[in-house]
Parts: C-alpha cells; structure tokens; sequence
C-alpha cells in the first residue's frame, strides 16, 4: 500500500460515506505499515485535497464532467490534480501516472486514457483565471461555500479575505505546558534538545508551537506528564475562567479533558472540578490524562446536562460551558466540516446550546462566573447567543472575545457573572 493508497481510501470514506477524515485517516495509516515519510506524504494530500476540493473541482471541470465520472476516478482526479496545483516537490508525472493506474484498477482501459487526457491536459494549461469580483474569488480560490463564507464576513469584516487564506493553511500543533511540573522555558528546552522544534505561542502563558514532533506518545517530556496537546485559544477558555484553590467548578461538555485539565492546573489542583460528559469513553479519556498529568483534583462525572435530575452540584462558583457547534473555528485542522456542514445546522446547533446555557445557569451560585466557548465563528452561536442569554438570565456579560488564526484556533469566548 502506498500514500496515495492510504488517500485514495480515505476520500472515498469521507466522500461517499460521511466518515470523518481525522478518524478514518488514523485508523489506514495504523493499518498500512508505511514510513514516516510516507505517512506525512499521505495526511498532506488527504487534507490538502478537503482544503482546496472546490478550487480543484473547478479546474478539473474545464476538462471534465465530473458528475458524470465514477466517484473512485473523481477521487483519484482530485489526488492528482491536488499534487499538480499545489506541490511543487511531487513530480507532475508520478501523480499522473498513479492516477491513472487507479482510473483503470477501478473501470479498465477507457477511463485510464479518460484520467491521463484530462490530467495532461491540467499539467498543461493550470487552473483557470480565478474571478475578479471580491466576494466569488474568496469562494473560489479558498474553497469556501458561500454561507461559510457569508458567515465569515459578518464575523471578521475587513479581515475576512486574511482569514480565509489563514484557515487554508495547516495547523500547528500546539502544546500546552502542565505549570504544575515545569515552566514554558524549561520545556521549551527540553523539547529542542530531543529534537523538537519548539517555540513560544503568545496568545496564551504555557503555549508552545511544535514541529518536527511526530506522534506525542513517543515524546519523553510527553509520557512524563509535563505537555498535552491543546490549542491556544482553547488554553485561551481556562485564562478567561481564571480558576481558584476552593472552588468548585463544573466543566461541563468536558470531551476528553482539554479543558478540565487545563482548570485543575490553573487552580494548582486545589480546587474541585466536576467533569460531566454523556459519554463515559471520553471521560475515560480524561482520567487517563489527568492521571498522566499528575492531576487530583477532577471527579468525572457521566450524565445529560440536560436531564434536572443529574448527579451535579446544585451550585457552582464556576462553571465552563465548551458547547458543541458547527465547529467552523477549526477548518484548518478539519477541512471536512466545509463539505458535511449545511447553513441549517447553525440554527439546530444554536438551539441545543440555548437549552444548555439555561441547564447549567441553572446551578451557578450566587457571584459565580459563567464561561461560555464555541469553537466557530457564527455570531448565531456567539454574540447573539450570549446576548440572549444575558437577557432572559439577568447574568451580567464581563468580558466576551474572538480568537482567530494563525495564532490560534477561531473561538468565541464570552465571561458572564450572577451578580
């Protein structure tokens, strides 16, 4: 098997049968026993592929008609056609001709000498001249649907083209170092001397930009609890609730743990931490990290925030609401979401985080703080959602703010108080 294998299953997984990329993406490359190089080789052109899909469907469709073409060709076209436009190191022949080799593994002889006449044909004459007005340009040379695109603009005005560009990029892997086992410097050391190129992230205390990493499991500094990986404007969540020794705090949604951590830390480990989630194998996870962090402090609890009768306290002095959304704010590091995400899932998203707001609103204590995060850009989820809530809650907004990359991931970030 090789990487354009690995890719090739990939896309028709995420293509044809709604898989995740991340997912399905980790489960061939455990599978395929290729090297290192390989590996990265293959990721590159699964993302890259998600990244620029429309851009490279409007250049293959100068040539061809591509709902008319098998899906496994299309595929295959736009591997090729992704190496063609975007990668200079990969010579123009070897996607050729492993493209076509694939077109006539999956319909014979036609529609190899279909795929090679159109892939020659791109090699050729590039991609066509890219529009001239602002908006249809956006949409085209960073494969952004219009309502992805529409939201954006409403969102980050004059940024909006930067931005754009910025969520085509790759994202870099960020760690955040455990303050309760060493400091920024000091694992900024430790990291360059195993060969890790390491670098100070200034959008939060502890982050650190990672490359040259490889899989974090085999890191010493890693496995000895001093790291994890977090993203700096999720780090940027814990900064806004700036937790204390004594308190006790709900982190509600807690996922696998990003964030209860990251509070446990903050606190000095000296507060008490509820950690709900409906699914006990993501908590589970959450042990397993706390416990590789030499953190004491989280209690995991699973349950439906939504139900009156879970096990929770009846008041919290802070409770941290990381709400699921459209997640938008994290194309560079799922470009998928572009494609499986319809504009009628903000307003049910939307909707599912008003009801939880009111559950966990609910338990605040009286001058308890409220955190509220999505980890998108659409003001239905952010501005107007906090808003709202303010409104029928009395709860008094404190402080409310926008990340954005490339220094991190695209969250919302709002305080609220019971005064």
């Amino acid at each position: 098997m090789t990487a354009r294998d690995v890719a090739r299953r990939v896309l028709g997984r995420v293509d044809q049968g709604g898989a995740w990329a991340t997912l399905s993406l980790d489960g061939e490359l455990e599978r395929s026993g290729l090297e290192e190089r390989d590996r990265r080789l293959a990721a590159e052109i699964v993302y890259g592929v998600l990244r620029h899909r429309s851009r490279i469907d409007r250049a293959l469709t100068a040539h061809a008609d591509l709902k008319r073409t098998p899906p496994r060709v299309v595929t295959a076209l736009r591997i090729a056609a992704y190496q063609l436009l975007f990668l200079d190191r990969v010579p123009g022949y070897a996607a050729v001709d492993d493209a076509v080799s694939a077109a006539r593994a999956a319909g014979g002889a036609k529609l190899a000498g279909f795929c090679n006449a159109v892939l020659r044909k791109l090699a050729s004459s590039g991609e066509p001249a890219l529009p001239d007005e602002p908006r249809a340009r956006l949409e085209a040379e960073h494969s952004l649907p219009r309502w992805i695109a529409d939201e954006l603009a409403a969102a980050a005005g004059d940024r909006t083209a930067e931005l754009a560009a910025a969520f085509c990029q790759p994202a870099p892997i960020i760690a955040r170092g455990n303050a309760l086992r060493t400091t920024r410097e000091a694992l900024i050391a430790e990291l360059v001397a195993a060969g890790v190129t390491a670098a100070p992230v200034a959008a939060a205390a502890m982050a650190i930009a990672l490359e040259g990493l490889g899989d974090p499991g085999r890191n010493a500094a890693f496995v000895a609890g001093r790291w994890t990986v977090q993203d700096a404007g999720a780090q940027q969540v814990g900064i806004t609730a700036a937790p204390r020794a004594g308190q006790r705090i709900l982190d509600a949604c807690a996922g696998v743990g990003g964030k209860s951590t990251h509070l446990a830390e903050l606190a000095g480990d000296a507060a008490r931490i509820d950690a709900a989630d409906q699914l006990p194998t993501k908590l589970a996870l959450a042990g397993e990290t706390a416990r590789r962090l030499g953190i004491t402090s989280i209690a995991p609890i699973a349950c439906d925030l939504l139900d009156p009768a879970a096990p929770l306290a009846g008041a919290y002095d802070l409770i941290v609401l990381d709400a699921p959304c459209s997640g938008l704010g994290v194309l560079r590091r799922h470009p998928d979401a572009k494609w499986r995400l319809k504009s009628d899932d903000v307003p049910r998203l939307a909707q599912l985080q008003r009801r939880l707001l009111d559950a966990v609103v609910a338990r605040l204590a009286p001058g308890g703080a409220l955190v509220y995060s999505v980890c998108t850009f659409t003001n239905a989820e952010g501005p107007a959602q906090v808003a709202a809530l303010a409104q029928r809650s009395g709860l008094a907004l404190v402080s409310e703010q926008r990340t954005w990359p490339p220094e991190a991931d695209a969250f919302y970030i709002a305080r609220l108080v019971r005064r």
